[in-house]
């Protein structure tokens, strides 16, 4: 009888030290789990991103504003009916 709950006391210490600490653990979980919120919020952010692109490609496609925006800050642009100022501090 000793030897049988002797036996069953240490499958249950070696059964609970994978559960905690081995591999497939619950810490194992918890990493993993951490691990994809992380990516979860880099793909929620890179999605943002892309459909600010893709408003701003929506834009160009099909308004003229947007282009002689690009044209002003980018290239500096000047209109035909426009006065270019240089002001020096």
């Amino acid at each position: 009888m000793k030897v049988l709950l002797g036996s069953l006391g240490i499958l249950i210490l070696v059964l609970q030290y994978q559960l905690w600490v081995g591999e497939g653990s619950v810490r194992t979980l918890n990493h993993l789990e951490q691990v994809l919120d992380n990516q979860r919020q880099i793909n929620a952010d890179l999605e943002a991103r892309n459909r600010l692109l893709e408003i701003e490609v929506l834009d160009l496609k099909t308004g003229l504003e947007a282009v002689e925006e690009r044209a002003r800050s980018e290239l500096g642009m000047i209109g035909s009916d426009e006065t270019f100022v240089l002001v020096i501090e």
